[in-house]
């Protein structure tokens, strides 16, 4: 006989209890060999299991909720009191168990993406919005981009963690993990009805994408006014020649030397000339040429 199929908003009913959720996810999987396909997608699990063990999260290992092997990663649930230590230190723990193993590796690299996430979902197994959520904010751009612009043999892990997890266990003060070490992002996932505000964390950046680091709020500031306060004309001049660098801070990007990214990644940028000046929304990390704003490149008056 089949579950009858409840009808929303017909009556009110037992919220679910609350699960977090962890998800990896390995990238260029589908790019190996079939012969590899197996021996990766047991190795992913190990390298997390190990990872708990060695941050002290042994019952957690042991008490994972609803767990599976999707291929290419794992997602379990589990309670969410233990969310400040899946952020700190357990994620810094993966990134190193991950690194150890592809310093010694001859096989491939293992580099993961991972989402972090909460909400109401029953324990019997687990589906829900709040999973499928947990998936998306693993697929979103940011975290693709990210992982695809860092150096492999630096950056072997970049984290998605939920609006929801940042709030309660980061801005709460509950976890180890400095809300600064967080990058605010707009997660979207491509063809997908799916946009969430969500924060990046890298435990270990590669230096492309520390020198797209966080401005000091009062430098920021200081552009700011100036930019409100001089007119067109004025504000297209040519600045004094500096070190090449990019800047990042909060919604606004800044290039002295290369090209700023926003929106949509693409395929790959190349980029030759002079300096490019970009002042506008968002900032995607990654391969790409979707620009929004204006752009200038190389000399006066050469617009694009």
């Amino acid at each position: 006989m089949s579950t009858p199929m409840p009808t929303p908003y017909a009556e009110s009913r037992l919220l679910p209890p609350y699960q977090a959720l962890f998800a990896v996810d390995a990238k260029d999987f589908t790019g190996l060999p079939a012969l590899q396909h197996g021996p990766v997608s047991q190795l992913i699990p190990d390298l997390v299991d190990q990872a708990l063990d060695r941050a002290g999260l042994q019952d957690l290992r042991a008490s994972k909720r609803f767990p599976a092997n999707t291929g290419d990663g794992v997602v379990f649930g589990f309670d969410p009191a233990l969310l400040p230590f899946v952020l700190w230190p357990f994620l810094g723990v993966l990134d190193d168990i991950l690194g150890a193993y592809n310093r010694q590796s001859v096989g491939p690299r293992i580099r993961l993406r991972a989402s972090v996430h909460v909400g109401p979902l029953p324990e019997a197994d687990g589906n829900g919005t709040a999973r499928n959520d947990t998936h998306r904010l693993l697929d979103s751009r940011p975290v693709k981009a990210i992982l695809a612009a860092a150096s492999e043999e630096v950056t072997h892990l970049v984290t998605v963690i939920s609006q929801r997890v940042y709030e309660d266990a980061v801005l709460g003060g509950y976890t180890g993990l400095h809300p600064d070490r967080c990058v605010e992002v707009p997660a979207t996932v491509e063809g997908k009805s799916f946009a969430q505000r969500a924060w990046l964390y890298v435990p270990s950046p590669s230096g492309n994408l520390v020198q797209a680091g966080v401005r000091p709020r009062e430098d920021v500031a200081q552009h700011a006014d100036a930019a409100a306060g001089h007119g067109s004309g004025e504000a297209q001049e040519q600045h004094p020649a500096t070190p090449a660098s990019t800047h990042y801070s909060g919604n606004t990007q800044h290039v002295n030397e290369g090209a700023a990214v926003m929106g949509n990644v693409g395929r790959d940028i190349n980029h030759t000339g002079g300096s490019t000046s970009y002042r506008g929304t968002n900032q995607h990390w990654g391969g790409g040429d979707n620009v929004a704003g204006d752009k200038r490149i190389g000399e006066s008056g050469d617009h694009r």
